[in-house]
């Protein structure tokens, strides 16, 4: 009989087993793209998304378009028809990396996709090959299986999300109306236990004093900047004091995933991912102990909980600092806060395919820090990241457990066949 005539436990059970066995192929995937440095900075991710398209092209029926928004900054758009009117679900990822880090202390060569204890070790594995990988087999596998499902499935591969750039998923979702959809599924870094739908708001400032000069021993010729940058400095560790207005359904969601998120992501998460940070991570100024400073500058990143908004934020900073003599005050960087409801449909279908796959049922929560889910978010997708657990992220011997990794793949195929298949 045709599949879409088959019982549905059916055909999500042939999926799964498609999957399972191809696992080699799924390794060899990711390590084709650890393979292909793309570390930003600088952020070329050439060779990177002639991996990725060289994976795309093995998935029949699809269409590619390449888009470069920079030298070096590439992007690509995957379309994947059924063949019948539907729904648009879209997996989404991003090619760059950090930095490989050579001198960092590596065992393993970062950019040779070593397997070892059933680990696959690179550079960009957990953040975010891997994941892009266990999308793209998610992908191969539902275009075998095209009459179970209706719509389109597109993928989207971002050349630039570690900087936080807007020429990559902004540019794409700006400009190219098929690089969005009805939701987006990411693999970015997470853990298969959380299902994350939101994420917190970022501003980023500089914060510049002035003075004037003198000789340490005459400091009332002078003005220290320094210490004016310190005044400039608790007006912004004060912000830790506003209380955000939460909706209710996000207070009981990331209170509930607490006892299962918080031992994967660090005591106290539920906590910063309802409240205002400030961190300042740098401080520059002075020249020597024995002269007063003219100069002083400071840079900080802000992370606001859903509740809060940018726009009060900032008005709030230009009034303070504007009080304040020989004081500036500049911003780098912002974003709003976003989420999608936990009771969407594609979260459910994230955590309904999670549970089935793990045999116990996942968290879903807020994420900490930043993706491309936030983006589509701001153009009106929902969107969800389900990626495997990052270890050493960012430092030596960077990996992921290559049982996780088959498991993302699974969830992003049911999760994908069901939101299609509704």
């Amino acid at each position: 009989m045709p599949i879409a005539d088959e019982p549905k436990i059916l055909v999500e059970s042939r999926i799964v087993d498609a999957i399972s066995a191809a696992r080699d192929q799924l390794i060899e995937m990711s390590r084709s793209l650890i393979q292909a440095p793309s570390p930003n900075p600088p952020g070329d991710v050439t060779e990177a998304a002639e991996a990725a398209e060289a994976l795309l092209r093995t998935i029949p029926g699809v269409t590619i378009q390449r888009i470069e928004t920079a030298p070096g900054i590439v992007n690509l758009i995957g379309r994947l028809p059924s063949g019948r009117p539907g729904r648009r679900l879209v997996f989404n990822g991003h090619l760059d990396t950090f930095p490989i880090g050579e001198n960092l202390g590596w065992t393993v060569s970062p950019l040779d996709g070593v397997v070892k204890d059933s680990k696959l070790f690179g550079r960009g594995v957990s953040d975010m090959k891997g994941g892009i990988a266990a999308s793209l087999l998610a992908t191969q596998i539902l275009a075998a299986h095209r009459d179970a499902w209706r719509g389109e499935i597109v993928v989207t591969l971002a050349g630039d999300e570690e900087t936080m750039g807007k020429l990559g998923s902004y540019h794409l979702l700006e400009h190219f109306p098929e690089a969005g959809g009805d939701a987006m599924i990411s693999g970015d870094v997470g853990s298969p236990m959380v299902v994350r739908f939101g994420e917190k708001g970022l501003l980023w400032v500089e914060v510049e004093a002035e003075g004037s000069p003198a000789h340490g021993a005459h400091v009332h010729k002078g003005v220290n900047a320094i210490d004016r940058l310190r005044h400039a400095l608790d007006v912004l560790k004060q912000l830790e004091t506003w209380i955000p207005d939460e909706p209710p359904e996000l207070v009981a969601a990331i209170e509930a995933a607490k006892l299962i998120s918080e031992p994967l992501s660090g005591a106290g998460e539920a906590e910063t991912l309802r409240r205002l940070t400030v961190n300042i991570g740098v401080i520059e100024g002075g020249v020597s102990p024995n002269l007063v400073p003219t100069r002083a500058i400071a840079k900080a990143d802000i992370r606001l909980p859903v509740g809060l908004r940018i726009a009060d934020v900032e008005a709030h900073l230009t009034a303070e600092m504007a009080k304040l003599n020989g004081v500036k005050l500049r911003i780098i960087q912002r974003y709003e806060p976003n989420f999608t409801s936990p009771s969407h449909e594609i979260v459910q279908a994230v955590a309904n395919a999670a549970e089935q796959i793990l045999n116990r049922k996942p968290a879903t929560n807020m994420r900490v820090g930043a993706s491309d889910a936030r983006v589509y978010r701001m153009f009106g997708v929902p969107s969800v990241v389900f990626g495997p657990t990052p270890y050493n992220m960012g430092g030596p011997d960077e990996y992921v457990e290559l049982d996780e990794l088959l498991q993302v793949a699974k969830v992003h195929a049911l999760a994908a066949l069901r939101f299609l298949s509704a």
